[in-house]
């Protein structure tokens, strides 16, 4: 199994935090990589929030390539980020790791917002393209206030060879997992967290129904939908297509993925809506097990399980600042000083949703609607 760690905060926080957590939760997980998402960035990005922060790692003959693309895309270099490297026994350093702040192409500075995504979900999976054949780029995210890091290594040794614990960088909500690889070879790529136009989230399980979400998601006309090194991505593009794509509210997401009984729809004051939910996203259905971790663009982070409640998941903290965790002693790192009695376990019913700089926790529950 995978752990994860995850934090949402009204402070700034460094992504040490919930890194310490999954040192508490090793014996969940094999050590074979660490994901890193952070979004509302402090420190060096504090001043650069409308700039959409291109992530990821290249060699030098990749550094040359992104440099050509981006220049002809008409994509002006702002600011850059690099970890200082501490060599660490057992990782091997790719060339360069970076995030990197970019302003907008003169002809989009003033078009929607939906239209700069497109650009930039776009311009990533280019970047995608032209390094995955020899591995000489890979780009994890493209998107304003948001910062990727992946490398394959126990995930306290690839943050100290980051050098992320004598480092600024800091953001209010920060994702981390600890990778168990057990369906595919280690590849960057198929490290959680996933993310795609604001979208992202990270799961503890195994997607048995991996194949249908997948062929149906190929079939939206969707350009991100694409890549699938991991059988947990869809959970992200299930996400960005039922919100962004369908304009449904946060709490139908669970509604897709584990949609209930006729005989408890009937129960549901939106019955209607539910059941046409089921019947046209069907191949959507999630057939764990499954815990699901993840956030959207405005800030709001969630927890959800899939109907067999096979994997472990706790939500507890205090206003301004929760942990959603694999496990307890995960939120007992990261925020000690709780009322436990107040710790949530999400059942299968259940959709922890906590509002943007963790300001209030509600749980949702799938048969009172």
């Amino acid at each position: 199994m995978c752990r994860l760690a995850a934090i949402t905060s009204k402070d700034y926080i460094s992504p040490m935090e919930p890194i310490f957590a999954l040192e508490t939760m090793k014996e969940g997980h094999d050590g074979s990589g660490l994901g890193l998402t952070l979004k509302d960035l402090g420190g060096e990005f504090l001043k650069l929030k409308k700039y959409p922060v291109l992530s990821g790692i290249c060699s030098k003959d990749g550094k040359k390539t992104l440099d050509d693309f981006m220049k002809r895309q008409g994509f002006t270099l702002k600011h850059e980020w690099r970890p200082k490297i501490r060599p660490v026994r057992g990782i091997v350093a790719k060339d360069h790791y970076f995030a990197r702040a970019y302003d907008y192409p003169a002809s989009f500075r003033n078009k929607p917002m939906a239209e700069k995504e497109d650009l930039l979900m776009n311009a990533r999976l280019s970047l995608r393209k032209l390094g995955e054949s020899d591995q000489s780029i890979f780009a994890f995210s493209f998107y304003p206030d948001v910062i990727t890091l992946k490398e394959v290594g126990d995930p306290l040794e690839t943050a100290e060879f980051f050098g992320l614990d004598k480092d600024t960088l800091s953001a209010r909500i920060v994702l981390a997992q600890g990778r168990q690889n057990t369906n595919y070879a280690i590849y960057l790529y198929a490290c959680h967290p996933f993310f795609i136009q604001g979208y992202c989230s990270m799961t503890n399980g195994e997607n048995t129904a991996f194949v249908p979400i997948r062929e149906f998601l190929s079939g939206r006309g969707c350009p991100g939908y694409m890549g699938y090194n991991s059988d947990s991505e869809v959970f992200t593009h299930i996400l960005h297509y039922s919100v962004r794509q369908l304009g449904f509210p946060l709490h139908y997401y669970k509604d897709v993925i584990t949609p209930l009984k006729a005989a408890e729809i009937d129960k549901r004051p939106d019955g209607d809506a539910i059941r046409m939910i089921k019947q046209s996203l069907r191949p959507l259905c999630i057939d764990g097990p499954n815990m699901v971790i993840g956030f959207t663009p405005d800030g709001t982070c969630f927890m959800v399980q899939d109907s067999k409640k096979l994997r472990p998941g706790v939500v507890g903290g205090v206003k301004g600042r929760y942990a959603l965790m694999a496990e307890e002693c995960g939120v007992d790192r990261a925020v000690s000083k709780r009322d436990r009695s107040k710790d949530i376990f999400p059942m299968k019913y259940d959709m922890v949703i906590i509002s943007p700089q963790a300001q209030e926790v509600k749980v949702w529950n799938q048969l009172h609607g």
